[in-house]
């Protein structure tokens, strides 16, 4: 249910606008932003990624052990992402519609994978600033985490993660890539929504 909270629309409206019927019409934080100003785009993403977050740091509180800890943790943790990211898409207060699930996503997984979860919003940073579109530095970084989670285990930098863990990542990764089929359209043809100012 707490997924299903719709605080990018909940924003709008408190600033007298339906965040759905303007812009790109999507409810998450990068909408928010060019719609209703950088604070409360701000507010929004980390509203969202406290969504991902808290529920997965309680599942750690009542389990009393590690998140990524096998058999519970992992099981745990991936179901909760997943039930979050999924009422994020599928807000049952906007007729099951939502937003793509990415803050929500990083939230989540900063729980269970801190290092990676910060490696990959690096990424998104560089590529974000590189070149101006958040949809392309959230393809990537959402690309990349999975490969990240699997290099620190690998290296012995963090606790390796179950097999089933690593491959709900890629899946996650699966997911963000489709939530921006859309964008990645746009992207090639040259048309996506670019925060970088024009000379």
């Amino acid at each position: 249910m707490i997924g299903s909270i719709p605080f990018g629309f909940i924003i709008g409206k408190l600033h007298g606008i339906d965040i759905r019927k303007v812009g790109s019409g999507n409810i998450g934080a990068t909408n928010v932003t060019r719609s209703v100003g950088k604070t409360a785009g701000k507010i929004c993403f980390l509203l969202d990624f406290c969504k991902g977050l808290l529920p997965v740091l309680l599942l750690n509180l009542l389990v009393g052990r590690q998140v990524i800890a096998p058999p519970a943790g992992g099981v745990g943790a991936a179901a909760v992402i997943l039930a979050v990211v999924l009422g994020h898409m599928f807000s049952c207060f906007l007729h099951f519609k939502g937003g793509k699930g990415i803050a929500c996503a990083v939230g989540g997984l900063a729980a269970v994978v801190p290092l990676a979860a910060l490696g990959a919003f690096l990424i998104w940073l560089a590529v974000f600033k590189l070149s101006g579109y958040v949809s392309l530095g959230s393809i990537i970084g959402a690309i990349m985490l999975p490969v990240l989670a699997w290099g620190l285990g690998f290296l012995k930098i963090t606790p390796p993660l179950p097999l089933g863990l690593l491959l709900f990542f890629v899946l996650l990764a699966l997911v963000a890539v489709w939530t921006h089929r859309s964008n990645i359209k746009r992207l090639f043809n040259g048309t996506e929504n670019s925060f970088r100012k024009k000379a």
